[in-house]
C-alpha cells in the first residue's frame, strides 16, 4: 500500500474538500457544532487528509480513525447519528472521492473497515471517559461521587431503552440462524404482533412470497459476513394478512475478531409514500383525459418489444380527421369528451387481442402489435379501428361524426429503433390522409425513401446557398423572324456533394413550401442580372434580354420591387433588359385584382411575362388590364404538334387561336418545348414571335452563351 510502492499517489485535493464540506454540513444538521461552519470545515478536512494519509501509508496502524474518533467527542458530536454518518461515509463515498485511484483496491477497503473501527472503537472510549471525567468533577464526596456514577450508568441504560422502546420507526434484533432477540414497540405495532410473539418468530416468516428467494439470498450474505449493511424497499406480511411496504435497513454487528454477531434492522412504515409513487407513475404514464397509456409508457412498451432480436412488431398510428374543426367550432370541453369517446372505441376494438392502445397526444393514437405475424394482421387491426370510430357520437346535443386516418407499419426488431418505427409510421399516416380520409396506408420503404431523401433536400437547402452550390444555366430563346438569339431565361441548378447536379424540379417546391425560394430567387436575380449587364457591355449593338422566374410567395413580398430595382441600380443593367417570368397563378393570386407591385414593376421598365400560359386560368380578358408583354405558351400545346393527325392539328389551332388573341393583346408570344425544326417551321407559319427547346439549345452555362454570341459554333441540341 505504500505511495512509494504502488505509485498510487496522494489525496484529490477538490474531492478531500468536498467530502470534509459534506461532513461539516452532515454534523451540523445531526447535532450541535460549537464552531461555525466553515471553521468545522477546515478541522475536518485535516482529518479527512489524515484519514487517507492513514489509507496511502507503507505501514498500517489505523492511529487516524480513533484520533477522528476521539475528535468527535471532544468536539461535543455526540450524537449516535454523527458516528452513523462518518463510518458510512466512510465506507461508501470515502475512497472514490478522496482517494478515486484507489476506490477498487481491496487492501484500500480493508484499511477503511479498520479506520471505521477503530474510530468507533475510540468513540466510545471517549465518551465514556468523558463521561467519568463529568462524573467526576461533579463528585463531592468519594461515596457520594461513586452513587453518582453509579445512577449515572442506570440512567444512561434507562435512556438507551427510552430510546429503543419509544423510536419512531421500528428496530429490531435478530442472531445469525434469523431468531428475533428482541424488537421495540414500534416494531411490533408495525406488523401487528406483540413484542413476546415476535421473540417467538424467525425473520423468514416474515418476507412476503413475491421476494422471499432474493431476501433469503440477501440475509444469507449478510449474516455470512460479505456485507455489513444493506438497505431495500420490501414488503412484509403483518398479522392479519395484509402487505405494508417497508423501508429496510440492516447492519450487522460483529464481535471483536470480527466474526459476525447478530444483525440490527431498522425498518420504517412507507405504504402511504409507497402508494403515492405508485398513483404518481400511473400518472405518468397514463393520459389523464382517456386513461389510456401514454407516449412515455408507449415508448417503453415499443422499446421492451424491439428487445427481441428474432421477433416483428406493428404499429397502427392514428389521427382523427377534421379533429380540429370541431375543437374550434364546438369547443375543447367537446373535443374532450370526443376524445375519450374515440379512447374508449379504441381500446374495446383490441381488448380481445391485448394490444396496446396509446394516446400520443392531441388527437393522435397508436396501436402497438408487439407479437406481430405481418401486414394483413396490423390491416385487420385498422379495419377494426376504422369500424369502431365509424358510428357517430352524441356528445352535449351534438351528433358528430368521425373519421380517421391510419398509418400501418410492419417491422422486423432486429436493428430497428422505436425512432424508425414511429418515424416510418408517421411518415405513412400522412400518406393516408393525401389519399383521402378515413382510410389506411401500408408503409412501403421505396417510397419513405425518397420522402427521406426529400425531406433531406428540404432541410439541406439554406446551408446549400450558403454553401454556394447552386449554379445559374441558360436557355437561349431565339426570334424566329431571324433565327438570333434574343434572350434567355436564367435557370437554377444544384450541385449536390452527394446527388450530383439536381435540376429545379428536384427542389423548387422544396424552397417554396420552406419559404426559401425568396431568398433563393434573389440570389438567381442577382446572378442573372450580373450575368447579362456583362453581356451588354460585351455586345452593345446586340443585347439580350435574360429572363428570370418569379414564384408567387415573391410576388406577395412587399419587398420584390425595391430588390429588383436595386438589383438593377447595382449591376447597371437596364430595366428593359430583365424580363420576369410569372405563371398565371402568381398572377391571379389575388383574387382576380392586378397586384400593384406588377404595376410598379412594369412602371421601372422591366418586361413581365406569364410562363406556361394555358395551363392555369388563361383568362385573356382579364391579362388585359394586366401590364404583361410576354406570354409563354404552355409546353404541352407545342409538343402536341409534333403528332400527327387530327391530335397535332387540334394542338396546331389552339396554338394558332392564342397568337391571335395574344397579338390582338399587343403582346409578344414564346412557344417552349421546340424540340423539332418541323415544330419551329409551323409556329413561324403561325406568326409566333419566339421560341425555346432543345431544338435550340439546351440550358448551359453562361460562357457557352457569350461563345455562342460572340459568333462561335452554334451547335442546337434536337435529340428529345
Amino acid at each position: 500500500m505504500a505511495t512509494s510502492a504502488t505509485g498510487d499517489g496522494g489525496a484529490d485535493p477538490e474531492g478531500a474538500r468536498r467530502f470534509a464540506r459534506d461532513w461539516a454540513t452532515a454534523a451540523a444538521g445531526l447535532g450541535y457544532l460549537p464552531l461555525s461552519h466553515a471553521e468545522t470545515a477546515d478541522i475536518l478536512h485535516g482529518h479527512t487528509l489524515r484519514l487517507a494519509a492513514a489509507v496511502l501509508a507503507g505501514t498500517f496502524d489505523g492511529q487516524a480513525g480513533r484520533d477522528v474518533g476521539r475528535w468527535l467527542v471532544e468536539g461535543h458530536l455526540t450524537e449516535p447519528a454523527v458516528l452513523g454518518w462518518i463510518v458510512q461515509a466512510l465506507g461508501q463515498g470515502f475512497l472514490p472521492l478522496v482517494l478515486p485511484q484507489l476506490a477498487t483496491s481491496a487492501p484500500a477497503r480493508e484499511r477503511i473497515s479498520h479506520l471505521q473501527g477503530g474510530l468507533a472503537e475510540e468513540y466510545a472510549r471517549a465518551l465514556r471517559n468523558r463521561t467519568f471525567a463529568q462524573q467526576s468533577s461533579i463528585r463531592q464526596a468519594a461515596w457520594s461521587a461513586r452513587d453518582a456514577a453509579e445512577q449515572a450508568l442506570r440512567d444512561s441504560e434507562v435512556r438507551f431503552r427510552a430510546v429503543f422502546t419509544g423510536a419512531a420507526i421500528g428496530i429490531g434484533l435478530a442472531d445469525l440462524d434469523g431468531r428475533i432477540i428482541d424488537v421495540n414497540q414500534a416494531f411490533a405495532d408495525m406488523l401487528g404482533y406483540t413484542i413476546a410473539e415476535l421473540r417467538e418468530i424467525n425473520v423468514g416468516q416474515l418476507f412476503h412470497p413475491d421476494d422471499a428467494p432474493g431476501m433469503y439470498q440477501f440475509y444469507l450474505e449478510l449474516i455470512e459476513g460479505k456485507h455489513d449493511r444493506a438497505r431495500v424497499e420490501k414488503r412484509y406480511y403483518r398479522k392479519d394478512g395484509a402487505p405494508i411496504w417497508t423501508d429496510l435497513a440492516v447492519s450487522l454487528i460483529r464481535h471483536d475478531d470480527g466474526r459476525p454477531r447478530f444483525t440490527v434492522a431498522m425498518v420504517e412504515d412507507i405504504t402511504d409514500r409507497y402508494e403515492l409513487q405508485e398513483r404518481l407513475r400511473f400518472q405518468a404514464e397514463h393520459d389523464p383525459l382517456t386513461g389510456l397509456p401514454n407516449r412515455v409508457l408507449f415508448f417503453d412498451r415499443l422499446a421492451l418489444a424491439l428487445a427481441d432480436p428474432a421477433g416483428q412488431v406493428g404499429v397502427c398510428f392514428l389521427d382523427l380527421d377534421g379533429f380540429k374543426s370541431i375543437n374550434d367550432g364546438l369547443g375543447h370541453d367537446v373535443g374532450d369528451q370526443l376524445l375519450a369517446v374515440v379512447a374508449r372505441r379504441l381500446a374495446d376494438s383490441t381488448a380481445d387481442s391485448g394490444h396496446l392502445v396509446a394516446r400520443m397526444g392531441g388527437d393522435e393514437f397508436v396501436i402497438l402489435v408487439t407479437r406481430c405475424t405481418g401486414t394483413p394482421q396490423l390491416v385487420g387491426v385498422a379495419q377494426a379501428a376504422l369500424a369502431a370510430l365509424a358510428a357517430p357520437v352524441q356528445v352535449e346535443g351534438h351528433q358528430l361524426t368521425v373519421s380517421a386516418s391510419i398509418g400501418v407499419v410492419a417491422s422486423s426488431t432486429a436493428g430497428t429503433t422505436p425512432t424508425e418505427v414511429m418515424k416510418a409510421a408517421d411518415t405513412t399516416l400522412y400518406w393516408a390522409k393525401a389519399d383521402g380520409r378515413g382510410r389506411w396506408a401500408v408503409f412501403d420503404p421505396v417510397r419513405g425513401a425518397r420522402d427521406v431523401t426529400r425531406s433531406a433536400l428540404a432541410a439541406a437547402l439554406p446551408a446549400a446557398l450558403d454553401r454556394g452550390e447552386f449554379v445559374v444555366e441558360y436557355q437561349p430563346i431565339t426570334r424566329l423572324s431571324d433565327r438570333t438569339v434574343s434572350a434567355v431565361e436564367a435557370l437554377v441548378r444544384w450541385q449536390h456533394p452527394q446527388l450530383g447536379r439536381l435540376g429545379p424540379d428536384r427542389f423548387v417546391t422544396l424552397a417554396e413550401e420552406t419559404g426559401l425560394i425568396v431568398r433563393l430567387g434573389r440570389w438567381v436575380l442577382e446572378q442573372a442580372c450580373r450575368q447579362a449587364s456583362r453581356w451588354r457591355a460585351e455586345h452593345p449593338q446586340a443585347p439580350i434580354v435574360v429572363s428570370v422566374n418569379i414564384s408567387a410567395r415573391q410576388v406577395s413580398d412587399p419587398q420584390l420591387v425595391g430588390e429588383v430595382a436595386g438589383v438593377l441600380t447595382r449591376t447597371g443593367l437596364p430595366p428593359e433588359l430583365l424580363q420576369l417570368e410569372l405563371t398565371e397563378s402568381a398572377v391571379m393570386a389575388t383574387g382576380g385584382e392586378p397586384l400593384p407591385a406588377l404595376r410598379r414593376l412594369a412602371g421601372l421598365g422591366v418586361r413581365l411575362a406569364i410562363d406556361d400560359f394555358g395551363t392555369g386560368y388563361s383568362n385573356l380578358a382579364y391579362l388585359r388590364r394586366m401590364p404583361i408583354h410576354v406570354l409563354k405558351l404552355a409546353g404541352p400545346f407545342v409538343e402536341g404538334m409534333r403528332v400527327a393527325g387530327p391530335e397535332g392539328d387540334r394542338d396546331e389551332r389552339i396554338v394558332d387561336a392564342l397568337v391571335r388573341l395574344a397579338h390582338a393583346l399587343n403582346l409578344t408570344v414564346t412557344a417552349e418545348a421546340v424540340e423539332t425544326g418541323e415544330q419551329a417551321d409551323r409556329l413561324v407559319a403561325l406568326g409566333c414571335d419566339q421560341a425555346q427547346g432543345w431544338h435550340f439549345g439546351r440550358p448551359v452555362p453562361a460562357g457557352e452563351i457569350t461563345e455562342r454570341l460572340s459568333g462561335g459554333p452554334d451547335r442546337p441540341a434536337t435529340g428529345p
